[in-house]
C-alpha cells in the first residue's frame, strides 16, 4: 500500500472532506450486513491505493485489511512504505506487522485463513471490509477459492519442515520431470524455470494424494466455479482499480525512492542488515527470496551494506547509486507487471465469477477529490443500496481462444514455451531465427555433401545455381 504526495496533505484536510461528504455509518447500515459489499482496491505501487482506502475507511466507517506480503513482517516500515501509527488511528487497520521477520515460511494459506476470518467478523459487526494492496495472489485468495490446504504448519521462529522450501532447493528441470510423473496435466502448464509453483504442485501431492489439477477441477466444478477458478468467496464485491498514465508514474515512483531516503530508508536498511541479515552473510547463508528479504529495495543495497565501512568513500558512493538506480528500476517493473496482472486477471478474460471492475484515473493527482474520491464514494454508496453505479465497469478486448497456459517445445532452441503469445513471440524473436537459418546451412552442406558423391562438380553446381538454392531462398524467406 502507498500514499500519493499531496492527495491528502494532512489529517485536517482529510477530516474536512469527510464532514463535506459524509455517509450514514454504524446504526445506518445495521440490516443491510447481507448486501454490504467486500470494497477491493487494485493499482500499481505508487498509484494511492493507500490513500483512498484510508478516506474510505474514514467516511463509510469500514475497517482496512492490507493484502501485501511484506507488510505483515514486522519491520523495514520506509520501504515497504506503510502506512504510518497516526494514518492507523484515524482508521483501523488490520494484517499489518504481525509476523516476526525471521519467519520464512508465512504462506498465502496462512494470510488467507487469518484475513478471511477478520473480513467475516468485519461484516458481523456491520462494517465495511476494505481490502488493499499490491500483492495480487493475496488479494486472489481473499476474491476467489483458488488455494489448496495442505499439512498445517505452525508459525514461528523456530525450525519447521517446509516441504516447499526443501523442493526449491532442488533443480527446476529434475522437479519438472518429477511432477510430470504425478500430475502430467498441472506439468504442461508450469515451465521448469518456474520452481516456486513446480515445488507447490509436488507438495500437494506429496502431502494430500491428490494431484493439484485435481484440487483445481474440483474447484471448478463447483457452483459459481469457473476457468479461473472457484467461486467467489464473498456474494458482493466492488473492486476499485487506480491507474495512471505510465510516464507520470514512472516520474511519480522515482520521486518516491527520493523520499524514502530523505525519510531515513538507509538507516533502516542498515539497521535491519545489522540486526537479521549481517550474520546470514558471514555464514554465506543469506537468502533473498523467501520472507521479508526478499523485499523490493533490500536485495538492491547488498553490496553496498555488505562493503559499508570497508571500502573507500568514492566506491561505497558508487554501490550506493548503484542501489538506488536498482531500486527505481524495479520498482518501475513491479507496478507494470501489477497492472498486466489487473488486466489479464479482471478485464481480458471476463466469465462469471470475475466481479466489474471500475476504473479511476489518478494521474493528476490535483484533481483527487472530484476525479477519485468521489466517484469511489459513489460506486461504493451504488452497491450498499444494492442497484449499479452509474459509471460502466472498464472493458477490454481479449482473445477467447488464447491460452496462456499452453505447453510448447521448440527442439530448434531446446526451449520450453508456456503460453500461445509467449510461442507466437518466440518464433519471431532474433534467437529463434538465427537458429533457424544455421539449421537451414546445415542441411544445405549436407545435401551438398550427399549430392556431391553422385553428381559431377559441373552438375552440381549447375543444380545448386538454379534449383536448392532457390528453392532454399524462398523457404528461408516463408519462415521468416
Amino acid at each position: 500500500m502507498e500514499t500519493v504526495s499531496g492527495a491528502c496533505a494532512n489529517v485536517s484536510k482529510m477530516a474536512a472532506i469527510a464532514a463535506a461528504r459524509a455517509v450514514p455509518v454504524g446504526p445506518g447500515l445495521r440490516g443491510l450486513q447481507r448486501t454490504l459489499p467486500l470494497v477491493v482496491i487494485l493499482g500499481a505501487t505508487g498509484t494511492g491505493k493507500s490513500t483512498l482506502a484510508l478516506q474510505l475507511g474514514q467516511q463509510l466507517g469500514g475497517e482496512i485489511v492490507s493484502a501485501d506480503s511484506m507488510q505483515v513482517y514486522e519491520g523495514l516500515d520506509i520501504i515497504t512504505n506503510k502506512v504510518s501509527a497516526q494514518e492507523q488511528r484515524i482508521c483501523q487497520h488490520h494484517m499489518i506487522s504481525f509476523v516476526d521477520p525471521l519467519v520464512t515460511n508465512y504462506t498465502v494459506v496462512d494470510f488467507r485463513n487469518k484475513a478471511t476470518a477478520l473480513i467475516e467478523d468485519i461484516f458481523a459487526r456491520d462494517k465495511i471490509p476494505i481490502v488493499v494492496g499490491g500483492t495480487n495472489y493475496y488479494i486472489e485468495s481473499l476474491l476467489w477459492k483458488v488455494l489448496v490446504n495442505t499439512k498445517s504448519q505452525e508459525m514461528g521462529t523456530e525450525k519447521v519442515v517446509d516441504r516447499k522450501a526443501e523442493l526449491e532447493k532442488e533443480d527446476g528441470y529434475v522437479l519438472h520431470k518429477r511432477l510430470s510423473q504425478v500430475d502430467p496435466e498441472m506439468a504442461a502448464k508450469l515451465h521448469p524455470h518456474d520452481k516456486r509453483k513446480v515445488a507447490r504442485s509436488l507438495q500437494v501431492f506429496e502431502e494430500t494424494g491428490i494431484s493439484h489439477s485435481e484440487f483445481l477441477h474440483q474447484q471448478h466444478a463447483e457452483e459459481g466455479g469457473g476457468p479461473l477458478g472457484g467461486p467467489l468467496k464473498f456474494p458482493n464485491p466492488c473492486i476499485l482499480w487506480l491507474y495512471a498514465d505510465q510516464t507520470v508514474l514512472d516520474e511519480r515512483l522515482d520521486k518516491r525512492v527520493d523520499d524514502m531516503l530523505t525519510a531515513g530508508l538507509l538507516e533502516e536498511l542498515r539497521d535491519f542488515h545489522r540486526r537479521y541479515n549481517q550474520k546470514n552473510i558471514s555464514e554465506n547463508c543469506q537468502d533473498y527470496q523467501h520472507g521479508i528479504f526478499q523485499s523490493i529495495g533490500f536485495k538492491e543495497f547488498h553490496e553496498y551494506l555488505i562493503t559499508e565501512g570497508k571500502c573507500t568513500p568514492e566506491t561505497s558512493n558508487q554501490l550506493l547509486k548503484k542501489g538506488i538506480e536498482a531500486l527505481k528500476q524495479v520498482t518501475k517493473r513491479y507496478a507494470r507487471k501489477q497492472n498486466r496482472w489487473v488486466k489479464n486477471r479482471f478485464l481480458s478474460r471476463p466469465g462469471p465469477s470475475v466481479p466489474p471492475v471500475y476504473g479511476l484515473e489518478v494521474s493528476d493527482i490535483s484533481k483527487w477529490k472530484e476525479s477519485v474520491l468521489e466517484p469511489a464514494l459513489d460506486i461504493v454508496q451504488s452497491f450498499i443500496q444494492g442497484h449499479k453505479p452509474a459509471v460502466a465497469p472498464m472493458k477490454m478486448p481479449f482473445n477467447e481462444t488464447e491460452n496462456k497456459r499452453s505447453y510448447h517445445m521448440c527442439d530448434l532452441c531446446d526451449r520450453i514455451i508456456i503460453g500461445d503469445r509467449e510461442w507466437a513471440a518466440h518464433i519471431k524473436s532474433k534467437s529463434h531465427l538465427h537458429q533457424l537459418k544455421k539449421r537451414r546451412r546445415l542441411d544445405l552442406d549436407a545435401v551438398n555433401t550427399t549430392e556431391g558423391q553422385s553428381i559431377s562438380p559441373d552438375c552440381d553446381k549447375e543444380f545448386k545455381e538454379k534449383g536448392f538454392s532457390q528453392q532454399h531462398d524462398e523457404e528461408l524467406k516463408s519462415s521468416i
